[in-house]
């Protein structure tokens, strides 16, 4: 019989799981190309045969996902399966509408079907959108069980924007480890407070192999995930983070609304800086979708790591979390919300001065405003930050990223860098829900 052609839609991460887990080895179909939206650089690539198995000898090209309906009609394509995240159900059923309209059906995956099953305990952390706030939430779990005596393991979503074949299995222990897997900005947002709050990160491209190595060093794998992606490992406790700022985006973004049927429990974050209206939708709409969860009423604390002193009365260029502000949609972070509490005198537009990539991200972005989006997916995107910074006309930077950024590019004004931590209010709390966890799942 012959094999059915089909292409999967990604963003270089869920795609690849989906075509590991679901369909490497499965002769009855034939996976003619991946194709690669929301990150800048990654299509043009092949992903490899040491990946792909012995079905692929060639491996599969990765192509613009602006090529889809001309790939579709060439290659006589069966059927394209969506597989990333953070985007509108109107994005969603616009590509369903484009992938019908030449023929081909438009598949997208049951929450259960590519979850890989651990040996170990598996807790998740997911949210309902990007920039919710799931760092905080995490190293606050991993802190509550270390502190419980667990050996805790991270396991991030993926994020192989280089040599994918180099990065099947990483794992980061240190600095070093970043600096020699050579990490965007992007990857050391995610990798970096983990390794600073003491646990060993694991990510990569293979995640069966991940867990697999991860499983030999840990009590507790901690699935970190990205965007509001869902789990790529069967959950044993499955959180889920809502954020008030974007009332209602629980509801309307793919697949962060199956997070929210689907948890345990959720975490209602930034409640200190939200309006009451947003926080009384959130709440209404977890009731609604699921009414057996645990709800964890939080704030998002704020720390200034430098005299905040600075701020007072000056120009503040705040640079906030790239992913946050583009496909995430947030109109300001944690920079901004800092720099107005401690008496900005103004918010500087960089847009006048941006270059190059920073320029790019602009144009596509439009959006975003006049904040500074810490993009760094390459090199040269990188450099033009560094020249974005130093071109803007301002008194102090307050930097929002969860990372040092003064590691990657030379600022030569003031510089304070934002902290932000997880705030829980009244009960259920953090705690009690682990001390339940540990019940079920003691150490070996």
């Amino acid at each position: 019989m012959a094999r059915e052609r089909i292409v999967i839609l990604g963003a270089a991460g869920r795609d690849f799981h989906n075509f590991n887990t679901l369909y490497r080895s499965n002769e009855r179909y034939e996976v003619v190309a991946f194709t690669a939206a929301q990150i800048p650089d990654i299509d043009g690539r092949v992903y490899p045969a040491s990946l792909a198995g012995e079905l692929y000898p060639n491996g599969i090209p990765i192509v613009p996902e602006s090529d889809l309906k001309e790939l579709i009609v060439r290659e006589k394509i069966a059927s394209a399966v969506f597989s990333y995240s953070d985007v509108s159900y109107e994005h969603v059923q616009q590509m369903g509408a484009l992938v019908n309209s030449v023929g081909a059906d438009f598949v997208t995956l049951g929450a259960q079907k590519t979850m890989v099953s651990s040996a170990k305990p598996v807790i998740a952390v997911c949210a309902v959108r990007t920039g919710s706030g799931k760092s905080q939430t995490t190293r606050k779990v991993s802190s509550i069980l270390r502190d419980r005596g667990y050996k805790v393991v991270v396991v991030r979503h993926p994020m192989p924007y280089g040599d994918l074949a180099k990065q099947a299995v990483q794992r980061f222990a240190d600095y070093d480890d970043l600096a020699r897997h050579k990490c965007t900005i992007e990857e050391r947002e995610e990798y970096e407070h983990h390794i600073d709050n003491g646990c060993v990160v694991y990510a990569g491209v293979d995640y069966a192999s991940i867990l697999k190595e991860a499983e030999k060093e840990a009590d507790v794998v901690l699935w970190d995930g990205g965007n509001n992606d869902l789990p790529f490992y069967k959950p044993d406790l499955w959180f889920t983070v809502v954020d008030p700022h974007r009332p209602g985006h629980e509801l309307r973004y793919y697949p962060g609304e199956t997070n929210l049927y689907c948890s345990d429990v959720i975490v209602v974050n930034k409640m200190d800086s939200a309006e009451q209206t947003g926080i009384d939708t959130v709440l209404a709409n977890v009731a609604d979708r699921n009414p057996s969860a645990a709800v964890i009423k939080a704030n998002s604390l704020l720390t200034i790591d430098g005299d905040s002193s600075q701020i007072e009365g000056k120009r503040v260029l705040c640079i906030e979390d790239g992913p946050t502000l583009t496909h995430g949609e947030m109109k300001y972070g944690a920079a901004v919300v800092a720099a107005k509490r401690h008496g900005a005198g103004s918010i500087v537009d960089p847009r006048p001065w941006a270059t190059g990539r920073i320029q790019e991200t602009f144009d596509i972005y439009p959006g975003i405003g006049a904040l500074l989006p810490a993009m760094g997916y390459g090199d040269d995107q990188i450099a033009d930050l560094e020249k974005t910074v130093a071109a803007t006309e301002c008194d102090v930077v307050v930097i929002g990223t969860p990372i040092d950024l003064t590691r990657l590019i030379k600022i030569d004004k003031p510089v304070l860098r934002v902290g932000y931590a997880l705030d829980e209010q009244g009960t259920p709390n953090l705690s009690t829900v682990l001390e339940k966890f540990a019940g079920e799942h003691p150490r070996s």
